[in-house]
């Protein structure tokens, strides 16, 4: 069963920058998709970015795209998340998530995944 752990959670000023590490252990999950979700107070966990099981193709949420950066180290068994242009709506909890089944895409489906972490806060200032 694999294990999944997110870090590089904070706090930091709008316009700022971090990077989340997701460092999964147990099972390697180099052939399979990895996605990012965040759930805000009150609201429901949203797609936030996926990479699909080869690296090749990734997909972002709207609100992200072009701020955010999904990267996978299959050496490390760890998939990253740079978010540059950090704005207080990106305040949330951020989890990364292993898809259900082997060599697919990188869905933005919540449904697709199975393996979740325990999450890592990210709190933006204004």
């Amino acid at each position: 069963q694999v294990q999944l752990v997110e870090s590089g959670g904070g706090l930091v000023q709008a316009g700022g920058s971090l990077r989340l590490s997701c460092a999964a252990s147990g099972r390697s999950v180099n052939n399979y998709a990895m996605g990012w979700f965040r759930q805000a107070p009150g609201k429901d966990r949203e797609f936030v970015a996926a990479i699909s099981w080869t690296g090749g193709s990734t997909s972002y949420a709207d609100s992200v795209k072009g701020r955010f950066t999904i990267s996978r180290d299959n050496a490390k068994n760890t998939v990253y998340l740079q978010m540059n242009s950090l704005k207080p709506e990106d305040t949330a909890v951020y989890y990364c998530a292993r898809d259900s089944s082997l060599y697919r895409g990188a869905s933005p489906s919540t449904a697709t995944y199975r393996s979740w972490g325990q999450g890592t806060q990210v709190t933006v200032s204004s």
